[in-house]
């Protein structure tokens, strides 16, 4: 299961830097989402995802007796979870609001900071 995971975390990786290289605004969010699932999907998948025995320690025993699946990325993992899906709201409220502002979602046309004819800034002091 885990190399068929590897796959899927290599797939999203490609796709999530494939969209960041776009122009759109809305293409570019789209792979910040894709990224922060495939950073998900490694974590989860470097906990050891095929053990089923819960990492429980029986009262008589002062370790596992048998192989678990390690907890600490899945709670790693829920943490991010929100954190990316606040930080994936926070990003379409900002691209929504640049679209309004400017009437385009191509990152070219938004170069508005940067006049034309203005002269550069000074080189040195």
């Amino acid at each position: 299961m885990e190399p068929i995971f590897a796959i899927l975390v290599g797939a999203l990786f490609t796709v999530a830097i494939y969209l960041f290289l776009s122009k759109h605004v809305i293409r570019v969010l789209m792979g910040a989402a894709i990224l922060g699932n495939a950073v998900n999907l490694l974590i989860f998948t470097a906990g050891r995802v095929t053990r089923e025995v819960p990492p429980i320690i029986p009262g008589d025993a002062d370790a596992l007796t048998s192989a678990a699946a390690n907890p600490l990325p899945q709670a790693l993992i829920l943490t991010a979870i929100v954190i990316s899906f606040s930080f994936f709201a926070f990003l379409l409220v900002l691209g929504y609001r640049a679209f309004q502002e400017l009437e385009t979602d191509n990152s070219d046309d938004m170069r508005v900071a940067e006049p034309e004819g203005d002269k550069a800034p000074p080189v040195g002091y």
